[in-house]
């Protein structure tokens, strides 16, 4: 996943040729081609390169003005931002870093909608237009989410959803000419274009619908690209620290790493150090679940997620996404693998205490969560009214807790384990079958007790006994392989 950029961000920090305007010619003085270019292709390409990102300007055919530095002198600042030997040729390694694709927000110049602007706020509203068919809607508001969220990360800002128009940040998928005088090139050029923090367009991310939009390694990976233009929607400009997410061209990266400290020290440097104590908005537990709505910053050094030791209190899915308990913190890892964290109680206000079993029930969209002997069912982030007993579920009092339970979709049963035992319960008839209880060894052999997580996930069971997962094939009742908990947080 971890292309970014070889883009050209369309900002507002400069203005672009004449659209109507003939091809600007450069007299073959300043220029320099190895054998075998063809020079008036490379020259054109170059030519409007050097024009847009570094603020080249030409007169009439086969004048020179005086008054502006030569194509020479501009590409040789091209080739000193790159780290390119400054020849003011046009070499083979220069036209190679032309011809990549990246963002087209300019290099050597301010980035300016209104010079040297930031957000007065530190809470930041966003809205997502027309869509690209390449990508589900879903996947699109995840990537969008994520991609806000690395710089909620190391920064004081929150990000939320709005569904307005006048949003901060609008982000839409166009094409070609969209509106806002930077037209899109067509395919492998400027991927997305952004503007800094103001009011009206200000702030704005668009993305060129041309491009092929992806969540992995395939055409431009979107998370990675959203990511960069995000940040001059916030102010920030071009780096040239390969390392730096904020460099202009498109670069694989790895998506658990994606600032580098620059990165970190510059959006401190506009809005301040990230806070210690995050504010979390309230989710919404609708299939598919996307808790990458609101996006809020991830706290810091309060659990060890790839301890070991580590062993969950309990584990379920919701939607496409997998929720992991342990005492009273939550970890939320999404389809893409990104991962929130923080005390259950920032996310479900009304819960103060563990949670010792949980599932997830997608006919109803329904998550119980079971803690002692009562439970909660939540349903669009809303308690569906008080702590109910588990003996309403027909358990007879001697099931004073569940270990861990287990919602099977296409059985349409839930099965609840407590110390050695199992008990089966009829989703569609809301009852105990009479067989119960099962002993756990009988019917799971190879599975040690007491179960403290379980999980349906790709045709098999995932039992998590302490630290330990146990992923167990039912139709061979055998167990298939054993990894530790912390491997399911990506570690």
């Amino acid at each position: 996943m971890g292309l970014f950029f070889g883009l050209v961000c369309a900002f507002a920090v400069f203005a672009p040729p004449c659209l109507g305007a003939p091809l600007l010619q450069v007299e073959r003085g300043d220029v320099t081609l190895h054998q075998g270019e063809k020079l008036q292709d490379d020259v054109e390409l170059a030519t409007k390169y050097i024009e847009r990102f570094y603020s080249f300007q030409t007169g009439p055919p086969g004048h020179r003005k005086r008054s502006h530095p030569s194509f020479s002198s501009k590409l040789k600042d091209m080739q000193s931002f790159f780290g390119l030997n400054q020849t003011g040729n046009l070499d083979t390694e220069t036209l190679a870093v032309i011809k990549t694709p990246r963002c087209g927000v300019p290099d050597i110049e301010e980035y300016v909608y209104n010079r040297g602007n930031r957000w007065k706020k530190n809470v930041i509203s966003y809205s997502i237009g027309r869509y690209t068919t390449d990508l589900s809607t879903n996947t699109v508001d995840s990537l969008i989410g994520a991609a806000l969220d690395v710089w909620a990360k190391a920064s004081p800002l929150r990000f939320f959803r709005s569904s307005s128009q006048q949003a901060d940040i609008m982000v839409q998928f166009a094409s070609k000419y969209h509106g806002d005088n930077y037209p899109f090139d067509g395919p492998k050029g400027t991927l997305a274009h952004a503007f800094d923090p103001g009011e009206g367009i200000g702030g704005d991310v668009h993305f060129d619908e041309d491009e092929f939009w992806t969540a992995d390694s395939r055409g431009f990976n979107l998370y990675l690209v959203a990511a960069h233009e995000f940040g001059h929607a916030l102010g920030l400009k071009h780096s040239q620290n390969p390392q730096s997410l904020m460099y202009p061209t498109y670069r694989n990266r790895q998506p658990q790493n994606m600032l580098s400290s620059e990165d970190i020290m510059n959006i401190n440097a506009l809005y301040g150090p990230s806070v210690t104590a995050p504010y979390y908005p309230r989710l919404n537990w609708n299939y598919p679940f996307n808790f990458w709505y609101t996006g809020f910053n991830y706290p810091r050094a309060i659990k060890d997620k790839c301890d070991p030791g580590l062993s969950f209190d309990s584990v379920t899915n919701v939607g496409t996404d997998m929720f992991f308990f342990k005492d009273r913190y939550l970890w939320i890892k999404n389809a893409t693998n990104g991962i929130k964290e923080g005390p259950i109680n920032s996310f479900i206000s009304k819960i103060n205490s563990r949670i010792d079993a949980a599932y997830w029930h997608p006919q109803h969209s329904t998550t119980f969560l079971f803690s002692g002997s009562s439970f909660w069912t939540v349903k669009s982030s809303r308690m569906n009214g008080w702590r109910k007993k588990i003996t309403s579920f027909g358990f007879p009092a001697s099931v004073d807790h569940i270990d861990a339970v287990v919602h099977v979709p296409n059985t349409g049963h839930t099965l609840f384990f407590t110390r050695d035992q199992y008990w089966r319960y009829n989703e569609n008839e809301n009852t105990l079958e009479e067989s119960n209880p099962h002993i756990i060894s009988d019917v799971f052999p190879g599975i040690k007790t007491p179960i403290s997580a379980a999980v349906y996930k790709h045709g098999f069971l995932h039992f998590f006994v302490g630290a330990e997962v146990y992923k167990y094939d039912v139709m061979e009742r055998r167990v298939i392989t054993i990894k530790k908990a912390s491997s399911w947080l990506g570690c």
